[in-house]
């Protein structure tokens, strides 16, 4: 199969789920209002693209390079990152819906995540150091042998965090998300 290589391109209301993305490469390409549910992108190379108001849920990620990514207003819920090609991964997510999607042992150091729902995802032995968490939704989230120093959880809320299973140095809550941090010794705070 041949693979394609396309640059600097904008691809608009396109519906991957009938006719699949061709493999190959996509640098500097803007994807808006293109549905990729359940498409699978295998080994497909995304470099400085940007994806705005695309549903991605369900698409298969396995070897897929995701360098310098930007997501806004983008459905993306069980991705499974944790699949993704890890040189290079670079993403941040700017009010994204990423339910049910997994980071496992992914590496996202630095990583923004601005007004996204994160229910149930779990980010077990991910690194987020110095990650920011802006309002995000966190419930159900998963966070074991996390890596979490410097973290930003400030303006977050329904995290569970235990500090003793989590690296937590410097990282930063909110009065506020304190509970969150007790959870586990049944300790109750009242306001």
């Amino acid at each position: 199969m041949q693979r394609v290589y396309r640059e600097d391109e904008t691809f608009t209301k396109e519906d991957y789920t009938k006719h699949p993305l061709p493999k190959g490469e996509y640098e500097y390409c803007t994807f808006t209002n293109c549905d990729f549910s359940n498409s699978d992108l295998t080994d497909v190379k995304f470099l400085e693209c940007g994806f705005v108001d695309c549903n991605l849920s369900l698409a298969k990620l396995t070897k897929t390079a995701l360098q310098d990514i930007a997501f806004k207003d983008c459905k993306m819920l069980g991705l499974h990152f944790h699949t993704c090609n890890d040189f290079g991964l670079a993403v941040s997510f700017d009010t994204c819906t990423l339910n049910h999607s997994s980071f496992y042992r992914a590496k996202l150091s630095k990583t923004k995540f601005k007004d996204c729902k994160l229910q149930e995802v779990d980010f077990t032995e991910c690194d987020i150091s110095s990650a920011v968490f802006e309002n995000c939704d966190l419930v159900g989230a998963t966070f074991e042998r996390t890596n979490i120093e410097g973290a930003d959880f400030r303006t977050s809320f329904n995290y569970s965090l235990d500090p003793e299973m989590n690296r937590m140095k410097k990282a930063q809550f909110s009065l506020q998300g304190i509970p969150g941090l007790l959870s586990k010794y049944g300790i109750f705070i009242e306001e």
